[in-house]
């Protein structure tokens, strides 16, 4: 069987640096890294991972569960991850849900199975509260935006600021029929009820009183997005601005009023949240609120390896900064 210390014959160094390349470690140049992987593939060395985690006590591995990994936004978010796992040593492995609550569970119980080292979760249907939290200490930190009532380690975004921040800029450029195309329901806390909140909150403090037919419940996707606006103007509905609830939903809404002879943002301005890269390539290029990815990639592992550190410690929540990137599409 080759060795760690045959692989450093080969490559010409150390067994600590073979250690510390094999284990992602920061400290290896570039040149040196790529003569040892070279001398890995050489040799045909394999890492025996049941030895290093019975030695060490853990995997090196952390998941990252989505609810799907063809959404332009989770795969920008777990590019982040990955960075910011690089960064402390830990590989990433990626998990898709489906956005349902036993999605959810099994991938917990999935990555107990796996002896990973902590999970981060983007959960939309899942309450640690309601699980009695059934996997112990087993490092856990959520993402998204509903409320974990300080229960779990949880990082999220300035939901309803960012959605006001994007109705008041859309009020300050004229707008005063203002559409909220969101998703299919405003029951219970989530993203879609809590940015809806902030675009009401908008409205108020610009004393413009609210509309239920400038809500189109729709769904999460550019589809849906389409269909509002078809909706909203065979149904009569005057509108002069659009919220969308992410900027997948915005691109929609771009194409519905192309569809239809509407200009953007001449009669039509619309504003979307996430900040997605393809934001910028459509044409308007959408303005939107843009949480900082970076900033909750590297706060959610942070809390894992804090977690594993001390598995006591109280559960921390944080909220990510935002900016309004203001874009084509709002004049």
């Amino acid at each position: 069987m080759v060795t760690m210390s045959d692989v450093a014959r080969l490559a010409g160094v150390s067994k600590m640096t073979v250690s510390n390349v094999v284990n992602n470690r920061a400290g290896v140049s570039e040149p040196v890294r790529r003569r040892v992987l070279e001398a890995i593939q050489e040799s045909g060395y394999r890492l025996n991972v049941n030895a290093r985690t019975l030695k060490a006590g853990r995997t090196g591995v952390i998941g990252f569960a989505v609810p799907g990994v063809d959404q332009a936004y989770f795969g920008m978010l777990g590019a982040h991850v990955i960075e910011a796992a690089k960064a402390h040593g830990f590989h990433v492995a990626i998990e898709q849900t489906g956005a349902g609550a036993e999605g959810e569970a099994a991938t917990i119980a999935q990555s107990h199975k796996l002896q990973f080292d902590g999970l981060i979760l983007s959960a939309v249907t899942l309450d640690p509260r309601e699980q009695g939290q059934t996997w112990g200490d087993f490092p856990i930190v959520m993402l998204g935006e509903r409320d974990f009532g300080a229960s779990i380690d949880h990082v999220g975004m300035a939901n309803e600021a960012g959605t006001r921040a994007a109705t008041e800029h859309l009020v300050e450029r004229g707008c005063t029929r203002i559409a909220n195309v969101t998703g299919r329901s405003l029951e219970g806390v989530h993203v879609v009820s809590r940015r809806h909140r902030g675009y009401m909150e908008a409205l108020e403090a610009a004393g413009i009183g609210p509309d239920p037919a400038l809500v189109s419940l729709s769904g999460m996707g550019a589809e849906d997005g389409r269909k509002a606006v078809h909706t909203l103007h065979a149904a009569g509905v005057d509108f002069d601005g659009v919220v969308a609830v992410t900027d997948t939903v915005a691109m929609g809404v771009l194409r519905g009023l192309a569809d239809l002879g509407l200009r953007c943002p001449e009669d039509v301005r619309v504003a979307g949240f996430d900040d997605i890269p393809y934001a910028v390539y459509t044409v308007p290029a959408i303005t939107s609120v843009a949480p900082d990815h970076r900033w909750m990639a590297e706060r959610a592992v942070s809390l894992i390896v804090s977690r594993i550190e001390d598995p006591s410690r109280p559960p921390e929540e944080h909220t990510a900064p935002f900016r309004l990137m203001v874009r084509e599409s709002t004049g």
